[in-house]
């Protein structure tokens, strides 16, 4: 019996909340704060370099990695290969008012030639679980696999639906920038951003692009006032 039950746990694993829907707002452009499991409570999601690699804190204290989300044959596929990277974003995508998840797992660069090996491109969402799992998930629609540097979420319209913005390997040390939205049961990401002509690795660091437009939270910190 005790066997039984472990494996069904193994399986199950643990289950967002049901609270309804709570306020995603941004203290800055590397951290937000959301009911990510919709337990009621705000947690905090940290992503210092804004690169996808974020950390989330739960109210509870216990803190997860972005790539704790992957799931168990996502890992074991991962692997047989070299240089293996996750790349995460946070952010409402569908509008729901639950916070999702924009998820990619793929192979780090080896040389001027991208390797086409993008194991995970999907999108959980939320409510999530305190493991970032999700009983929802959809495909983030992407016209190449290869390796995703880094991920942002925006909402640069303010229509309460955040935009996904990928930064993605083209090879010759560029990279392309895709900008992804919603789009049925998933997320489609294959409109290349014709003003960018992409950039050189990197290069895309420059770009203020974070959570700020999401929304602010009440109790964040006024930009410094500057001087001529």
């Amino acid at each position: 019996m005790i066997g039984v039950v472990g494996w069904q746990l193994w399986v199950v694993g643990p289950k967002p909340g049901s609270h309804a829907p709570m306020e995603i707002c941004a203290l800055n452009n590397t951290t937000l704060r959301a009911d990510v499991d919709a337990d009621g409570h705000q947690d905090e999601i940290y992503d210092r370099t804004r690169e996808g690699d974020p950390l989330v804190t739960f109210g509870g204290g216990d803190t997860v990695r972005v790539e704790k989300a992957r799931g168990r044959w996502q890992k074991f596929r991962g692997v047989w290969s070299d240089d293996m990277e996750t790349r995460g974003t946070f952010g409402d995508f569908d509008g729901d008012g639950y916070i999702d998840l924009a998820l990619f797992y793929s192979q780090h660069d080896t040389g001027d030639s991208p390797a086409d090996n993008m194991i995970t491109h999907e999108v959980h969402y939320g409510p999530l679980a305190t493991d970032l799992s999700s009983a929802r998930t959809g495909t983030i629609r992407m016209p190449y696999g290869s390796f995703v540097s880094g991920v942002r979420a925006t909402d640069v319209d303010h229509d309460g639906r955040a935009e996904l913005q990928i930064f993605q390997s083209t090879g010759d040390g560029t990279e392309g920038h895709y900008v992804g939205r919603q789009d049925g049961d998933g997320i489609s990401a294959a409109v290349f951003d014709q003003e960018s002509g992409g950039y050189t690795t990197g290069g895309w660091h420059r770009l203020q692009l974070g959570w700020l437009d999401l929304g602010t939270c009440h109790d964040a910190p006024k930009p410094k006032a500057t001087g001529r």
